[in-house]
């Protein structure tokens, strides 16, 4: 998984593409779960962590807050 000061570092476009392919994993890994098909369910718990990082980031970013 990668690390708060990677994501810092990344650039804002570069974290709006690891956002919208954290909301794609999540998706699967909600679709995994329903069919029974996840044994792992602290997945889900990790991508919706790395989804509210990456959120948290941008909004600073767009509030120009560091």
């Amino acid at each position: 998984m990668v690390d708060l000061k990677e994501f810092r570092n990344m650039s804002t476009e570069d974290l709006a593409k690891q956002l919208e392919d954290s909301h794609q994993e999540l998706f699967n890994l909600r679709f995994r779960v329903s069919t029974k098909q996840l044994a792992n369910h602290r997945e889900l718990r990790r991508v919706k962590r790395k989804i509210a990082r990456l959120k948290t980031l941008l909004t600073e970013r767009e509030l120009d807050i560091r």
